[in-house]
């Protein structure tokens, strides 16, 4: 029996860093998982956009789809936008919305190599505030969830750990890093929270710049950590058995 397409689901940029960095997440994941079908699709800006992805699996013959949300946090896009053109998918397809990314101890795995390719070795830890910088988001769920992963992240050996925001919510990256600084961290390093560069990494990386961190980590990224992170919520969403009604 075949198992279900893998649908990875992008949000979609103006910037081309954005739809190749995910291009190479999805090859990454293939590469793992050699038997299973993995597909794009944006919701914005980029193609394939969702909608034809869907039609033409259904037009191939294929019933069954794992729609994986490729975000961090469950905020709009995860509720609202996903289940939306989901619900607008031809009718011969069965589909599973799988959960979204974050958190997961995976991701944590990624930052910190991230961090260490950056230059901070593990001896750097005791002495380093980090600035867990996120792309940011008006839904109070997702803000409280960042908060909670950098107090988590804080309990591995940090000096100390700072959520910070690019948009809709405070504090930005700078102030962060200021705020590290003054509570006596010998270097302040920024972790951003993010998968793929654009418009809001951007801003994240301008910020510590500005504010003059010691260390700014690369987004994920098509890292193998993310990649497996995928394939564990593809698993996962096909155990929970739960249908999205086309």
């Amino acid at each position: 029996m075949r198992s279900p397409v893998l649908l990875v689901v992008a949000h979609g940029s103006r910037d081309p860093r954005h739809a190749a960095t995910v291009h190479a997440l999805v090859r990454r994941v293939r590469a793992a998982r050699p038997g299973l079908r993995v597909e794009t699709g944006f919701l914005d800006f980029n193609l394939p956009s969702v909608q034809g992805v869907l039609e033409s699996l259904a037009a191939e013959g294929v019933e069954d789809v794992v729609a994986l949300p490729l975000l961090l946090t469950r905020a709009f896009h995860a509720k609202a936008d996903i289940p939306a053109v989901l619900r607008d998918a031809p009718p011969r397809l069965r589909i599973r919305q799988a959960e979204v990314l974050g958190p997961s101890p995976l991701l944590l795995a990624g930052l910190e190599r991230r961090l260490h390719e950056a230059g901070l070795s593990p001896a750097d830890k005791s002495s380093t505030g980090v600035v867990l910088a996120s792309a940011g988001s008006t839904d109070p769920e997702a803000i409280a969830v960042i908060a909670a992963i950098a107090r988590e992240w804080r309990h591995t050996g940090w000096c100390a750990v700072r959520p910070a925001f690019a948009s809709a919510s405070l504090p930005r990256t700078e102030d962060a890093v200021r705020e590290l600084r003054a509570l006596g961290c010998r270097r302040v390093a920024v972790a951003p929270y993010v998968i793929a560069p654009g418009r809001l990494p951007d801003r994240i990386a301008a910020g510590a710049h500005e504010a003059g961190a010691d260390v700014l980590a690369e987004v994920l990224g098509p890292s193998p950590e993310l990649a497996e992170l995928l394939l564990r919520r593809y698993t996962a969403a096909l155990g929970a058995g739960q249908l999205t009604a086309a």
